[in-house]
C-alpha cells in the first residue's frame, strides 16, 4: 500500500475540541464533591467555580487559586468563601482571579457536619484570545475621546486670545491670530498624541498575542497499513521540542481514530514514540473512507492538550488490535441501550441535560437477564474510559470516572499519591456501573463511546445523544 497524506486540521484545542472546562469528581474528607470550573480564556482573568456537595451535610466552602506545583503551590493565599445556593444548599458558586498562563488548581475546602476536608482539580489556566471591547461602550469612549481632544483645543485658543484681557473687553485681532495659531499647534499635539497612544495600544496588544495559546498542529500519513503522526507547534512552545511529554494512563498517546461521516466506527489506540514528536503505529483493520484523529497528550507541566487532523486512506488489511487498543463498529447507536459481547448490554440513563450545565452520565453493564454483569476489570487503571464526540466533530472530549482531568496532571498536585490510579485499584473488581461528571459545552447532536472492560475483553458501548438549546 502506497502513502497516503492527510490534510492536518488544526482546532482551537486545549485538553479537549470545543469543550474547555473542567469537571472533576472526588472526595473532600468525608463529603462527595463535584465541581466545575470555567477557566478565563483571557489571562489575567476570573474562572467561575461551581461546587455541589450531596447530602446537605456541608455547611461552608472556601476555593483558592494556586500554581498546579512548584514552590507557588506550597503558599496558598486567603482563600474566597463560595456563595451557597438560596433555591439548593448542596449548591455553591464562586469566581477566582487566575492572573498568569500555565498549569493552575482550584483547592476546595469543605466544612460542615462531618469535619473538613480538601479537594484539589487542576486546571489549565490560557490565554485562547484577547477580549474585544464591546461596541456600544466602545462607541461611548470614542465620543468621550472626540469631546475631550475638541475640549484640549479649545482650552488652549481661550487661553491664549483672552487669558490677559479685562472682563468684558473684546479680544484685539492680533489675539485672535495667536488663538489660531495655539490651537493649530495644539491640535498637532492632541492629534500626535492620540495617533502614539494608538501605536502603543497595538504594540502592547501585539506583545500579548505572543502569550496567546497555541494548540499543537498535526500532520499524518499511512503506508503500508502504518500511520505516522508528526506534531509540529505553532506557537508557544518554540523550539520543535516533544521531550516535556508524560505518560497518562501509562501512554504518551490516546488516539482516536473515528470514521466520518457516520461515526460508527471507532478505534482506541495508542501510537508509541519514535522520534522527537513522531509517533507511529500499525492500524488494525479498516475499510476505506475518511477518518478523524483526535490524540490526547500531556506536557510535563500538567496540561493536557488534544492534536487533531483528518485522514483518507484506502481500505487496510491491518493487523489484529494487541494490548490496550480497543475498536467498536456501531451501524447504528440507540438512546438507551447498546448490544455487547455474549448477549450482554450497556444502558444510559439518560437524565435531563442542559448545555453548559454539570450532568452525571451513568452507564451499566447487564448480562442477558438484566443482573449486573460480573468479571469486570479496570480498563487503562480505570473502571471505564468514554469519548464525547458531536457529530459535526466541532467538539471532542476524553472522559473518565473522575472527570475531564487527565492523571498524569492529578498525580503532579503537591502531596497527591504517585499512583492516582490506586484508589480504584483498591477493589477486587470493577464496578458494572459507572458514572462520568461532564457538561456539553454546546446544543446538537452528540454520540457517546463508553468502553468498559469485562473478562479480558474491552467492551464499547455507542449512544447518542441530543443536548436541546434550553
Amino acid at each position: 500500500m502506497r502513502r497516503w497524506l492527510v490534510v492536518a486540521l488544526a482546532l482551537p484545542a486545549i485538553a479537549h475540541v470545543g469543550s474547555p472546562d473542567v469537571f472533576f469528581e472526588g472526595n473532600a474528607g468525608a463529603y462527595k464533591v463535584y465541581v466545575a470550573i470555567r477557566a478565563p480564556q483571557v489571562i489575567p482573568g476570573v474562572a467561575d467555580i461551581e461546587v455541589r456537595v450531596p447530602g446537605g451535610k456541608a455547611e461552608r466552602v472556601e476555593i483558592t487559586p494556586m500554581p498546579l506545583s512548584g514552590p507557588g503551590a506550597k503558599f496558598a493565599p486567603a482563600p474566597d468563601t463560595a456563595v451557597r445556593s438560596t433555591a439548593d444548599p448542596e449548591f455553591f458558586t464562586g469566581s477566582l482571579w487566575m492572573m498568569s498562563s500555565g498549569s493552575w488548581q482550584v483547592r476546595v475546602n469543605v466544612a460542615g457536619s462531618e469535619g473538613a476536608g480538601e479537594l484539589r482539580v487542576p486546571v489549565p489556566a490560557l490565554a485562547r484570545r484577547t477580549a474585544t471591547m464591546d461596541r456600544t461602550l466602545g462607541g461611548i469612549l470614542f465620543a468621550l475621546m472626540l469631546f475631550l481632544a475638541v475640549g484640549a483645543i479649545s482650552i488652549a485658543g481661550a487661553a491664549s486670545r483672552e487669558g490677559k484681557l479685562t472682563p468684558g473687553i473684546d479680544a484685539p485681532p492680533e489675539n485672535r491670530r495667536r488663538a489660531r495659531i495655539v490651537m493649530a499647534l495644539t491640535s498637532v499635539l492632541v492629534v500626535g498624541a492620540i495617533v502614539l497612544g494608538n501605536r502603543w495600544w497595538t504594540a502592547e496588544a501585539a506583545e500579548y498575542s505572543r502569550f496567546i495559546f497555541r494548540p499543537l498542529t498535526a500532520a499524518a500519513e499511512v503506508e503500508f497499513g502504518k500511520l505516522t503522526l508528526r506534531l509540529k507547534h505553532t506557537g508557544w512552545f518554540q523550539p520543535q521540542d516533544f521531550t516535556d511529554l508524560v505518560p497518562d494512563h501509562g501512554y504518551l498517546m490516546h488516539l482516536y481514530v473515528i470514521s466520518d461521516p457516520g461515526l460508527d466506527r471507532v478505534w482506541h489506540l495508542h501510537p508509541k514514540p519514535v522520534s522527537n514528536g513522531v509517533f507511529e503505529h500499525q492500524l488494525p483493520a479498516m475499510p476505506a473512507g475518511r477518518y478523524r484523529l483526535f490524540g490526547d497528550i500531556v506536557h510535563r507541566n500538567g496540561l493536557p492538550e488534544t492534536v487533531v487532523a483528518t485522514i483518507d486512506i484506502p481500505a487496510i488489511d491491518g493487523t489484529p488490535l494487541q494490548g490496550d487498543d480497543s475498536g467498536a463498529y456501531a451501524a447504528q447507536a440507540g438512546p438507551l441501550t447498546s448490544p455487547l459481547q455474549d448477549g450482554f448490554k450497556m444502558t444510559f440513563d439518560n437524565q435531563a441535560i442542559r448545555p453548559k450545565k454539570m450532568s452525571l452520565l451513568t452507564f451499566r453493564v447487564t448480562d442477558a437477564e438484566g443482573a449486573p454483569a460480573t468479571q469486570m476489570e479496570l480498563y487503562l487503571g480505570m473502571p471505564a474510559h468514554a469519548a464525547v464526540v458531536r457529530k459535526d466533530f466541532g467538539v471532542f472530549a476524553h472522559l473518565h470516572p473522575t472527570g475531564t482531568v487527565p492523571m498524569a496532571a492529578l498525580a503532579l498536585l503537591d502531596g497527591a499519591s504517585a499512583d492516582p490510579h490506586a484508589a480504584h485499584r483498591m477493589t477486587a473488581e470493577s464496578p458494572a456501573e459507572v458514572t462520568f461528571p461532564y457538561g456539553f459545552p454546546e446544543p446538537g447532536d452528540y454520540r457517546l463511546f463508553v468502553q468498559m472492560k469485562r473478562a479480558g475483553k474491552v467492551e464499547t458501548g455507542v449512544f447518542d445523544v441530543t443536548v436541546p438549546s434550553n
